[in-house]
């Protein structure tokens, strides 16, 4: 008898939940069938009146009101494997545009609700289920309705609880331009304008191009492509051509690892999946780029080094300080300010969809206030940044700002200085040691009472500047053993390679055995040794790379990093990590429908995201960065000849 009741007791609960499972799955049907006994006290008047004309069309089977219901979402397909959203159609629900008389049209208008479908598993999980009201309904008339449908089905809500916000909701109308966006759509135009003249002039009005005006010249796209695609081929000592294939390298990477965050945050509807891939080895190399970063950081350091010495070398020690500020400025920051223009305005005129501005990386509308950090390159002290990945640039000019005070102590103290900046790297490791282990900081997202520490650990430039550091000292290296050729042995050579390939692979894989959903959260006293310690060894790695290939110790390595095809992207490569994530933004913002995750997909998303982040960087580098890098030389190199004294007339010429 009382396995009987126990029987009957389960069917009824089961019988209950596939009633409101069917409720959930026809959310739309239900909510129209249900309209009629909701209170709509609370209701905005001309919402309810809309809502009553849906209801009305559909008892006639109406197209447009047919097509407000088609395009509710439902009960997610894949709940159990962690899918909690249902996109509906959002471009049906935004195309209802019916005319209800001479002077009012009904239009429709999309949002999520966030419901507690998790009641139906015994779980306390809700999902974002898309839905189309009037646009005269705002999201506390939807919250009032949503919350009687929810009761209806027996599903119970928290009265704290916000289903539907403001937000998430969207119609057909477009704020009209303002006066920002206007300029940048002029200043496209007529930069354009100047480069097709310019191109125009050069082909057919100019038979020798050395004779061509030095502002046709900046702008000519004929002479910029040129320039471009120029592979080098010849033997000069002052190129290290393995560096082009480093710099592609990181740049690749960084993108690569940018897309996984977007497939991460995409509607993925195998979302358990992601916690599956997150304890395999692979997701250690995605979450390691980061130490592309790192890579660039060495290049700076070692590349300043090189080429202020060579000028200080013609300038007897000295050096243009005034000089080297505005040169570095002046070529970084055109870039960087057309980009943030492209970014907070253009970018929201080329695509939209259901989950636009919720998996891009950043809110863009922060730019309307601190846009000024980003070109004074502070953005790295403050958590709100306009453009982000930016920030790279913001600790690489305060580390270029303080560069003057090492060059010209390697080149007056030599080995002196040397010595001081070993001792200076050993202090910022230790301080970064110190600062995780005091202030319990740590990169990853825990549970437990340590903080996480992004702004302490990550952007600041006292924690980046060991690995800058590092590239100085290479570079230094560099310059006093100009021209000598090193005579290694075999075992010297392979032992070197082993150490520098095994400090590289142990900076990506050490915190491997923490991966995983439920891994065991890294100590932080293991991860400050970690981190403080993989900023020194993977620039010194580098170096040995550098060095090998440079030696003629490189092999397959430098044959790879060596090779001319490097040289046209690597050319293009500051503005394509400026502008990777531009694309990466508009092809997952633009989503219509749910994702799927796996390798495979994210590898489809990145030649797509890589190879329009190329043309789009090859069209600025033609529009902006060649123009104002050529008129920045030619101003800064006729600012440093002396003006031509006047010629002395004899008195006797004069008199004639």
């Amino acid at each position: 008898m009382i396995r009987l009741l126990i029987v009957l007791l389960l069917g009824t609960i089961a019988a209950a939940n596939v009633q409101r499972g069917l409720g959930l799955s026809y959310l739309g049907l239900e909510f129209y069938r249900q309209l009629e006994n909701f209170t709509l006290a609370d209701v905005d008047t001309q919402c309810a009146q809309d809502l009553a004309q849906v209801q009305l069309a559909l008892g006639n089977n109406t197209n447009w009101a047919l097509k407000m219901l088609d395009s509710w979402g439902s009960l997610p397909s894949g709940v159990l494997e962690g899918n909690t959203r249902s996109l509906g159609n959002y471009d049906e629900c935004l195309r209802i545009n019916q005319q209800i008389s001479t002077d009012y049209t009904l239009q429709g208008k999309y949002c999520f609700a966030r419901l507690p479908v998790g009641q139906l598993f015994q779980s306390t999980s809700n999902a974002n289920i898309a839905v189309c009201f009037p646009t005269t309904c705002d999201s506390t008339d939807m919250d009032i309705l949503l919350r009687q449908l929810m009761e209806q089905l027996g599903l119970e809500v928290d009265e704290t609880a916000v289903l539907v916000t403001e937000s998430t909701c969207k119609t057909t109308g477009r704020e009209p331009f303002d006066w920002l966006t206007i300029f940048t759509i002029v200043l496209c135009s007529v930069l354009g304008l100047f480069v097709l003249l310019a191109t125009l002039y050069d082909y057919f009005f100019c038979e020798d191009p050395s004779q061509l005006p030095q502002l046709i010249k900046a702008f000519s796209a004929r002479v910029n492509s040129g320039a471009l695609f120029r592979i080098s081929n010849n033997s000069n000592p002052n190129m290290i051509n393995c560096l082009h294939g480093l710099r592609c390298m990181s740049l690749i990477w960084v993108i690569f690892g940018h897309d996984y965050i977007i497939a991460l945050k995409s509607p993925n509807i195998n979302r358990m999946d992601m916690f599956t891939w997150g304890a395999t080895p692979f997701r250690m190399f995605i979450q390691q780029c980061i130490n592309a970063v790192d890579t660039f950081f060495f290049l700076s350091g070692m590349l300043v080094v090189s080429s202020q010495f060579r000028a200080m070398e013609r300038g007897n020690g000295k050096l243009n300080i005034p000089k080297l500020y505005l040169n570095r400025y002046l070529r970084l920051t055109p870039v960087l300010g057309f980009a943030m223009l492209l970014y907070v305005k253009l970018l929201p005129y080329f695509g939209d969809g259901p989950i636009w501005g919720t998996t891009m990386f950043d809110d863009y509308s922060i730019c309307n206030k601190n846009w000024y950090l980003t070109l004074l390159y502070v953005q790295n002290f403050f958590w709100d940044k306009c453009i982000s990945h930016s920030w790279y640039l913001a600790v690489d000019m305060q580390l270029y700002l303080l560069s003057p005070i090492f060059l010209i102590a390697l080149y007056r103290w030599g080995k002196k200085a040397a010595a001081a900046i070993v001792l200076l790297i050993l202090v910022l490791s230790s301080y970064l040691f110190a600062t995780m282990i005091v202030n319990n900081y740590s990169m990853q997202i825990r549970g437990d009472a340590v903080k996480r520490g992004e702004p302490f650990i990550y952007f600041p430039i006292h924690v980046r500047a060991s690995t800058w550091l590092v590239g100085v000292l290479f570079g230094y290296f560099l310059y006093l053993t100009k021209g000598k050729r090193f005579q290694l042995n075999r075992l010297v050579v392979w032992t070197f390679w082993l150490l520098s390939l095994s400090f590289l692979l142990v900076t990506v894989m050490a915190l491997e055995p923490y991966a995983g959903l439920n891994a065991t959260p890294v100590p932080i006293v293991n991860e400050a040794f970690f981190l403080s310690l993989t900023r020194i060894a993977w620039p010194l790695a580098l170096c040995w790379v550098v060095f090998a290939c440079m030696q003629g110790y490189g092999g397959l390595a430098n044959s790879f990093l060596a090779s001319p095809l490097w040289q046209p992207l690597s050319k293009l490569s500051y503005c394509a990590y400026i502008f990777h994530i531009f694309f990466e933004n508009l092809n997952s913002a633009r989503t219509h429908t749910n994702t799927y995750f796996s390798d495979y997909d994210v590898m489809l998303r990145f030649w797509g995201d890589f190879g329009f982040t190329v043309l789009l960087s090859y069209v600025v580098y033609i529009l902006v960065e060649a123009p104002c890098s050529t008129l920045v030389g030619w101003w800064l190199s006729d600012a440093k000849k002396p003006k031509p004294k006047p010629a002395i007339v004899p008195a006797s010429t004069e008199a004639a």
